[in-house]
């Protein structure tokens, strides 16, 4: 059995995993966690005994398929807790990250399947993140990018948005900027600031973090409706 703390630490490091090449840092993992680097580098020694990362000394950790496993199933039951939440109990999706951080370690595999079958099999979760099958194999996520890489006059369909700052959230919500979603870029700004258009027909310039952390599809203007099209 593994505590609910390891389980974390291997999420957290898939994820990181998604965003950059493995090896992991010990300081990526302590920011994204919010630990201290001699706490992640206890729990780190810990998980290499079990045979869930592999540690590269000065470098990092990367998860074995063990690990990966783990982290999988951990995000399947997170994922599938934060649509269930927001579909059946009437939730903000700003408000199911937290929740969902405490069950995903304690329902049962029986729990999971009723819940996927009551949700009847969901792809994504509220905020666009894919959530993995019952197999665990890793979703492909390979057409996303980041908001933030592309040029002005690109039009983009929102797809993923980062699921861990509820006043993000509540934000990217009431600007319309949710899965989903057409917008056109208007204008990228020398420190980073990106400025888009919306279907409403307003604008919202997002900070740079923000806009890092929104992954989108861009879109050919001619593959959706005029309607869905941003004015610039």
């Amino acid at each position: 059995m593994l505590s609910d703390v390891m389980e974390d630490y291997l999420k957290g490091i898939y994820i990181l995993q998604e965003r950059a090449e493995p090896p992991i840092s010990t300081s990526q993992i302590a920011d994204y966690l919010d630990v201290t680097p001699p706490t992640v580098t206890s729990m780190v020694e810990k998980l290499d005994d079990r045979g869930l990362v592999e540690r590269e000394k000065y470098k990092g950790v990367e998860l074995t398929d063990e690990g990966v496993t783990v982290a999988l199933e951990v995000l399947r039951h997170h994922r599938l807790l934060e649509a269930y939440l927001t579909e059946h109990l009437d939730y903000d999706w700003s408000e199911v990250h937290e929740e969902a951080d405490v069950l995903e370690h304690h329902i049962s595999e029986e729990f999971e399947r009723r819940v996927a079958e009551a949700l009847d099999d969901p792809t994504v979760d509220p905020h666009g993140d894919p959530i993995p099958n019952a197999d665990l194999s890793p979703p492909d996520d390979a057409e996303h990018t980041r908001l933030s890489e592309h040029e002005p006059g690109t039009t983009v369909e929102i797809s993923r948005v980062s699921d861990r700052e509820e006043e993000e959230l509540r934000y990217l919500k009431d600007a319309n900027i949710t899965p989903g979603t057409v917008v056109r870029i208007v204008d990228v700004a020398p420190f980073g600031m990106v400025t888009v258009a919306v279907s409403d027909g307003g604008r919202q310039s997002l900070p740079e973090e923000i806009a890092d952390s929104i992954r989108v599809k861009r879109v050919e203007t001619d593959a959706v409706s005029a309607e869905e099209v941003p004015e610039a």
